[in-house]
């Protein structure tokens, strides 16, 4: 493998007692071994994703696997040539992923039954059933599967208050996915909770479909929350993008944040778009204000995609 850097991403609902201690053991572990990233963790348990070369990152799955409530957790692994990541960011939350449904939704026992990608496949090629995307609007944008159902989120946390907008679907077999997982675990619970009859979920996400079909029934890339933006998914050649300039509507697969800062939108926008009216840099919403490249409020320093 030519790469220079390993990418982990995984996560795990598991009770943990006291989340402050383990963040103190662990980020020592991982400022000791060069390991960066983002990294929450709950008294639900841990999410994370992190970089570092072969044998830091060999150490730290060791490291993690040695304690009993991960000794099963399931890494997803990709490469990068560059860091992903320039520092490490481990915190205590709420929740390991926002979703803000309250303590009556229960990850473990109310999610929907696992697909594994074989079955998902099969299913989407011989039955009735409706694919449904729980990740935001922008990663939607970058790619999906073909006929996916996409709700227009800029966050997790605003699914529960478009879930109405669904219900025609509550008798359907409805095939749920994300990048890694960890949000169906979650949408899924919601989703039953709401009287949905047949939802599934796709076990590893898009990262483990990749692995196991390529881009078979899949469209454009898979977006990522660390500095390579988007990755192709099954690791093959890049495809012709499926994201449309917001601006221009051509395929692009340039995905920037708008230039006004407290907006920070992320978005597609074709570099040609940008190179004939720098004013482009901004999203559509914030250009019908009235705003300019001149006085957008913004501070210079490159905007990371994943900071909301």
């Amino acid at each position: 493998m030519s790469s220079r850097f390993a990418v982990l991403l995984y996560y795990k609902y598991v009770l943990l007692e006291d989340p402050e201690a383990f963040v103190r053991e662990h980020r020592a572990f991982c400022a000791a071994h060069g390991v960066q990233g983002r990294i929450l963790v709950a008294k639900e348990g841990i999410n994370g994703t992190v970089a570092g070369g072969a044998e830091a990152i060999a150490n730290y799955q060791a490291e993690l696997r040695r304690r009993p409530e991960f000794s099963d957790l399931v890494f997803k692994v990709s490469f990068a040539d560059a860091p992903p990541f320039h520092r490490l960011e481990i915190k205590v939350r709420k929740e390991i992923v926002t979703l803000g449904a309250g303590e009556a939704l229960d990850p473990v026992g109310g999610t929907a039954p696992h697909l594994s990608p074989d079955e998902w496949k099969r299913m989407i090629e011989e039955e009735d059933v409706v694919l449904f995307d729980v990740r935001n609007r922008y990663e939607s944008e970058v790619g999906r599967f073909k006929g996916a159902i996409t709700p227009a989120i800029e966050n997790f946390r605003e699914l529960p208050q478009v879930l109405l907008q669904y219900s025609e679907f509550k008798d359907k077999t409805v095939l749920m996915y994300c990048t890694g997982g960890i949000r169906c675990e979650k949408a899924s619970a919601l989703f039953r909770q709401a009287g949905f009859q047949r939802v599934f979920q796709l076990e590893g996400g898009i990262v483990s479909y990749g692995e196991r079909h390529g881009d078979a029934h899949w469209e454009g890339d898979c977006f990522v929350f660390d500095e390579r933006m988007m990755i192709p998914v099954g690791g093959s050649a890049a495809r012709p993008p499926a994201g449309r300039c917001a601006h221009t509507g051509v395929p692009t697969r340039n995905v920037i944040n708008c230039l006004h800062d407290p907006c920070h939108r992320i978005l597609l926008v074709a570099s040609e778009a940008i190179a004939a009216d720098p004013d482009n840099r901004l999203c559509p919403e914030c250009r019908r204000a009235g705003l300019t490249a001149r006085t957008a409020d913004y501070l210079g320093s490159p905007a990371r995609a994943g900071a909301r």
